[in-house]
């Protein structure tokens, strides 16, 4: 058994944050310290019916390798990219090829484990709160990759409303200038502008518009277009390229624009902008910095809008408080 100076068994929290690409874990201990950190390949195969397993097994191979039995386990915290009912069911995840899931129960019946599942976005937003933000009596979180999510803290806890998909801004309809249907079936959602697909889609339109004539000078073209990236639009825009810049611009602008309908709706104390395109760092900030101002209702227009301080961390801190004793984590 794993016990402390004291003669005490120590326990110990996973924190599993599952992506389409990789599943992140961390393992902490009760004093909220990191023990480790570990990352494998998410296995969407067969619908996704490989990932609560492959789970499952990281967790075994880490007790067995720290001779820990589950006794010494207080809990295993878990975000997934769906809306989570509070029994902890996945109704539909188009990321990983999944149907209707109770990840929580096959957790608990793979490792006898008690398991406590949430959304990503919230699981992160609440990593965010308890690392950074938690004198603060209210929180938004948006992060910004593949597509663009959000988390919700009130008074300490997250809210994830009765289907479990609150705060979910990447599907607000409010893009009025895009055609394309959503992931969600849509048209016209934030996430088609704001997010990495969505700018990378809007360059590439752009560089093949035959009325535009800044497209064929532009420095992306210089880009194999199968493989262009977000990082490589901003990267231009930053050194000047007109194309990209507006790209850009029309990504901010859009994202300003949503981030003020959630502050007329919650007014929330602080709004905190994680996930990759974070890394942008102010120079995309700027810019959404003021559409945000130029867009929200008048009362609000000082709300900080800051760069989130955990960065890929987030989710695996954000789920491991989710079984920490000490975490004030209730949904809403």
């Amino acid at each position: 058994m794993m016990k402390t100076d004291t003669g005490y068994e120590k326990r110990y929290y996973f924190g599993i944050d599952i992506g389409g690409t990789s599943v992140k874990a961390a393992v902490f201990d009760e004093s909220d310290n990191t023990v480790g950190t570990y990352e494998f390949a998410t296995d969407k195969e067969d619908n996704g019916s490989h990932i609560l397993n492959d789970v499952a097994d990281f967790v075994s191979s880490w007790m067995n390798e720290n001779g820990a039995d589950a006794s010494v386990i207080g809990g295993i915290g878990i975000g997934v990219p769906g809306a989570v009912l509070d029994d902890g069911t996945v109704n539909g995840c188009v990321n990983l090829g999944w149907g209707v899931v109770n990840v929580k129960a096959e957790l608990e019946r793979l490792t006898g484990i008690r398991t406590v599942a949430g959304n990503d976005a919230n699981v992160a937003a609440l990593g965010e709160y308890a690392g950074y933000y938690a004198g603060l009596s209210s929180f938004f979180f948006v992060t910004l990759g593949t597509g663009v999510g959000g988390g919700l803290i009130m008074n300490g806890r997250p809210v994830c409303g009765i289907n479990g998909a609150a705060a979910e801004i990447g599907h607000l309809p409010i893009v009025t200038d895009e055609d394309r249907m959503c992931t969600c079936g849509k048209k016209g959602c934030l996430e088609q502008a704001a997010s990495a697909t969505g700018i990378v889609h809007e360059a590439l339109k752009r560089l093949n518009s035959a009325s535009d004539s800044s497209a064929a000078v532009s420095s992306l073209q210089k880009y194999d277009k199968d493989a262009l990236t977000a990082k490589d639009v901003f990267d231009e825009a930053k050194a000047g390229d007109i194309v990209a810049g507006s790209v850009i611009d029309r990504a901010a602008e859009y994202l300003g624009r949503g981030i003020a309908c959630v502050a007329c709706a919650v007014n929330p104390e602080c709004i905190v902008i994680g996930g990759g395109m974070a890394a942008a760092g102010e120079y995309f900030l700027d810019k959404v910095r003021a559409s945000y101002r130029a867009n929200v209702f008048y009362p609000m227009k000082d709300t900080p809008i800051v760069k989130a301080e955990l960065g890929n961390d987030a989710g695996v801190y954000g789920a491991a408080h989710l079984v920490m004793p000490s975490s004030n984590n209730e949904r809403k």
